[in-house]
C-alpha cells in the first residue's frame, strides 16, 4: 500500500504522518524482523511439504540418496534416513545402513521409530558376521523392551544368532519358549515357525 495516499483522504493525515516519520526506523526495523520470521517459517514450511513429498515418492536407492541429501536436516529427514538404511540392507551394504541407523538412534531418532535403528543395527552386525555383538544387541532390547513391536524380531533374531554360533540346540529350546508365548497369535507363530526352519537346516560353516 503507497502511505502517501492512503493519507491523503484521511482527516488526521498531518497526525499520522508525523508519527510515521517519527517511527519509520522502528518500523522498518520491525517490518524487517517480521519479513525474517516469516519468510522462515514459509521456508521451513516449503521443506517440510518437500521433505514429505519425497519421502512418499522417493523408492530407488537414488532417489532415496538424493532426498537424504536434500532434506536429511528436515523433519521428515530421520524418517528418510531410515528408508535408505532399508534400502542400503536389502542391497547387502551393511555397513552403509548401520552407519545410517547409527546416526538416528537415542534422541536422534523419529518420533514413534527409536525401536527401528536399534534393531536395525543388530540386523546389520549379524549380516557382517559379528554375531556375539548382534546377539548381545537383540537380547538387550528385548530384555529393554519386552512391549516392543519389534521385541519379537529381536527375540527371533537373537535364535538366529545362536544357530550361526553353532548353538542350534540353544536356538531351537529359545524358538520353542517364543513359540508357547506367543500361542494364538497366528501371523506371530508363522515368523517364529519360518525361523524354526530356517535353524534346523542350519550347518555351521
Amino acid at each position: 500500500m503507497n502511505v502517501k495516499n492512503w493519507f491523503r483522504d484521511d482527516p488526521l493525515a498531518d497526525d499520522f504522518v508525523r508519527e510515521v516519520k517519527a517511527t519509520v526506523p522502528w518500523l522498518l526495523a520491525a517490518a524487517v524482523a517480521v519479513a525474517c520470521f516469516y519468510g522462515v517459517k514459509n521456508y521451513r514450511a516449503a521443506r517440510k511439504a518437500a521433505a514429505s513429498e519425497a519421502f512418499v515418492s522417493a523408492y530407488t536407492t537414488e532417489e532415496l540418496e538424493e532426498a537424504v541429501s536434500k532434506f536429511g536436516g528436515s523433519d521428515a529427514g530421520g524418517a528418510l534416513k531410515l528408508r535408505l538404511a532399508k534400502k542400503y540392507f536389502d542391497g547387502a551394504r551393511y555397513q552403509e545402513a548401520m552407519d545410517i541407523y547409527a546416526s538416528v538412534s537415542g534422541d536422534k531418532a523419529p518420533d514413534g521409530f527409536a525401536d527401528i535403528p536399534e534393531i536395525g543395527k543388530a540386523q546389520c552386525l549379524e549380516a557382517m558376521g559379528g554375531y556375539v555383538d548382534a546377539l548381545a544387541a537383540y537380547e538387550a532390547f528385548a530384555e529393554a523392551n519386552p512391549d516392543s513391536y519389534l521385541a519379537l524380531s529381536a527375540r527371533l533374531g537373537s535364535a538366529r544368532v545362536l544357530a550361526q554360533l553353532g548353538e542350534k540346540d540353544k536356538a531351537l529350546a529359545r524358538l520353542a519358549e517364543i513359540k508357547a508365548s506367543v500361542k494364538g497369535d497366528s501371523v506371530s507363530e508363522a515368523r517364529v515357525d519360518a525361523v524354526e526352519d530356517c535353524v534346523r537346516r542350519y550347518e555351521a560353516r
